[in-house]
């Protein structure tokens, strides 16, 4: 790849040997029949090893390893530490910001995959941290990418048969400077038959190429892994979320051939209509009023994808569309925004869709991968998504026809008093499983913990607009609006355990208020933005509302019901207002979470007090009761994985780095004022990025 470099720190291997590996890993990669409750992976590695970022295609997050258990968790010890290969090059460039280290490793076949904040990847021994070959697509010379700066969660992997008619297996990742490239799994060198050199450029002409029109491609990125689906690599990207102008690059997701890099096809995620002298408009496109098809941006899958490999299906959760808390300029129910969407993986085809959100105004976009659960409901067995939402819904669809296995109402909800705005009358409601976070701002919210901290927060909220979940932003100071635009739940998702039917959601209360206000008209030709970081402080710098404000909540799926909920992490209860309370845990924010056969591990933040610094929680996977945890050298950004070598069972998660943006924008121009305040104080707080491994004594 031009620009790009790779390297081994092993000796190269005679090629006889590279094919013969290949060529066993091939074999040994097709799958066994499953035995009852046992999930298998992509690779055929069955449950000892973490192919895929949520451990496996259906993205339980889930392990039946069981060597570290309730009895013995305690005496897991740090096994080796990996210090990201991206501090080399922030070293050297000062310029190169790096935002939180946040990648999901993959094991497969006895090697350890992971990227870093700069589209790097390394490939290092699984039990000794001892890199083994690095690449790095020097993307980063290309500045600071779209939204939340310079951090990746990961790669992909893909094992079959090379165009040359040879066993391959490769590595793919999708850069920040638009690029899709294949690296061979052994050595992590480019594949030389893979579009040019091993890479794919994602944005041709500017996205003319792809998108039928030209977009600042300033604007988007990719920062998280592509779905594989048989042989079909699906990319997806990031569009950056603090737009100001009504044009902005589509979120259109692609298929492209693993094995060629050529393109097999495009949904396009904002329907296209018909043009002048052009037959037909796509399905949806009607949902974009006045043509508004043809500029609007956004409306893209910047998360992780699930697959079902028998059915051949992928599943995108799909984003909010230009701009996140304004709709003026694109009225209608904007399909397929705020939408899951089933494609067959080989076409691209529409295969069902279902729409959670009707012309958004909340930034709640589907920030997750759905889980893909087989579960019992009614007597029946049934192939089932759940899809964890910011708004505290759990959606669970039938996922091979799409259809809502318990009532989705359509309910009425408020509308919107701003001027060129049209809310929707109603919006999905699910009956089943009851939300697992608290919905709408209302006086029994707020914190209670004192009459005094309850006094100061009623004078708080009185300066806003309050109301019931789905209450459209609003101009003046705004709209209160819980969940926040960050969640409930949001990226980690939620860990499944397929033994009992059993979803673990782990979300954040905390509220955001999203003030609109008229831009100047030489910057921005909307008649409205929403302030993107506006988040509601309360009384003496606690929250506002209530505790907990970072909890875990188990949803038995085969009936639809709640079976616990706890919180996570002790939160301020050290704060000099509640210190002399006698507190229990009160929640530190969301968290991300791996399920084994034994135990739930979720990341706590990093909070007020020596209670809680960073650490993985370790909970009963019944009764939700906390069993301990494990402390951590700086906070944990993503999912913990496991995995068996040589015998022995390792935990893996990522750890430290910069702050959430990670440096200052280069869109500062598009951005309002507060998040450019946010961005410029990125440094504060930096550790270093790195893998963190656990295991038990030997």
């Amino acid at each position: 790849m031009t620009g790009g470099r790779s390297g081994s720190r092993d000796a190269k291997l005679p090629i006889a040997v590279v094919v013969l590996t290949l060529a066993t890993r091939l074999l040994s990669a097709q799958p066994a029949p499953a035995a009852p409750g046992v999930v298998t992976n992509a690779s055929g590695a069955g449950d000892t090893e973490w192919p895929v970022f949520g451990g496996d295609l259906a993205n339980t997050k889930y392990s039946a390893l069981e060597q570290i258990d309730r009895d013995n968790f305690s005496r897991l010890e740090i096994a080796w530490r990996w210090t990201s290969i991206s501090t080399e090059v922030a070293a050297a460039e000062p310029r190169v910001k790096t935002a939180q280290f946040k990648p999901i490793p993959l094991v497969v076949d006895g090697v350890l995959y992971v990227a870093t904040e700069i589209s790097q990847v390394a490939a290092l021994d699984p039990g000794t941290g001892k890199l083994r070959w690095q690449y790095d697509p020097e993307s980063w010379r290309a500045g600071r990418p779209a939204n939340v700066g310079f951090q990746h969660r990961g790669v992909a992997h893909w094992q079959g048969v090379g165009g040359d008619g040879r066993a391959t297996d490769r590595i793919f990742i999708a850069t920040h400077d638009r690029k899709l490239v294949a690296l061979d799994a052994l050595t992590g060198e480019p594949v030389g038959g893979f579009g040019e050199g091993g890479a794919v450029d994602l944005l041709p002409d500017n996205g003319k190429a792809i998108f039928g029109r030209a977009v600042n491609f300033r604007h988007l990125t990719h920062s998280s892994p592509p779905a594989v689906v048989g042989d079909t690599v699906v990319v997806g990207s990031i569009v950056h979320d603090g737009a100001i102008r009504r044009a902005a690059p589509p979120g259109h997701v692609r298929g492209y051939d693993a094995r060629t890099g050529e393109l097999r096809w495009i949904f396009h995620t904002i329907p296209q209509g018909a043009e002048e002298g052009a037959e037909g408009a796509e399905e949806g496109a009607e949902t974009w009023e006045n043509d508004s098809w043809k500029y609007t941006g956004n409306t893209n899958v910047w998360s992780m994808m699930a697959v079902d490999p028998e059915l051949g299906y992928v599943y995108l959760p799909v984003s909010t569309p230009t701009n996140d808390f304004y709709g003026g300029h694109r009225l209608g129910s904007n399909l397929f925004a705020e939408s899951i969407v089933c494609l067959d993986g080989a076409t691209g085809k529409k295969v069902w869709h279902f729409q959670a959100v009707h012309h958004g105004l909340w930034d709640y976009d589907f920030p997750t991968s759905p889980n893909l659960v087989d579960i019992t409901v009614g007597g029946r067995r049934i192939q089932a998504l759940a899809q964890v939402s910011k708004q505290g819904f759990v959606y669970v669809l039938d996922r091979v026809t799409g259809e809502p296995l318990w009532p989705i109402e359509e309910r009425p909800v408020p509308p919107s008093d701003t001027p060129g705005e049209r809310a929707s009358p109603t919006q999905p409601f699910p009956t089943k499983p009851p939300p697992f976070e608290r919905q709408g701002m209302t006086d029994d919210q707020l914190i209670d913990l004192t009459p005094e901290l309850r006094a100061q927060a009623r004078a708080i909220v009185a300066r806003y607009r309050t109301g019931p979940l789905f209450t459209p932003p609003s101009q003046g100071s705004g709209t209160i609006q819980l969940p926040g635009a960050g969640g409930g739940a949001n990226w980690p998702g939620a860990a499944f355990d397929p033994e009992t039917g059993v979803l673990y959601v782990p979300s954040s209360t905390t509220p955001s208020v999203h003030p609109l206000s008229k831009p100047d008209p030489a910057r921005s030709d909307l008649d409205f933005v929403g302030s993107f970081l506006a988040f509601a402080a309360g009384p003496q710098g606690l929250p506002l509302v209530k505790p907990p404000w970072g909890r875990v909540t188990a949803i038995d799926l085969n009936r639809g019901e709640q079976l616990w909920m706890t919180p996570n992490g002790f939160g301020p209860r050290s704060h000099p207002a509640l210190a002399a309370l006698g507190l229990g845990p009160l929640g530190n924010g969301a968290g991300a979470p791996l399920v084994t056969k034994t135990l739930l591990f979720v990341t706590q933040g990093q909070g007020r007090g020596d209670e809680n610094t960073p650490r993985i929680n370790v909970f009963d996977k019944r009764s939700g009761a906390l069993l301990g945890h494990l402390p951590l050298p700086s906070e944990a950004h993503s999912n913990p994985i496991t995995y068996l070598h040589d015998g022995r069972q390792y935990l893996v998660v990522a750890i430290g780095g910069g702050s959430f943006f990670g440096g200052a924008s280069d869109d500062a121009a598009d951005v309002d004022p507060e998040l450019a305040r946010v961005l410029e104080m990125a440094d504060r707080g930096r550790t270093t990025p790195e893998l963190v491994a656990f295991a038990l004594p030997r």
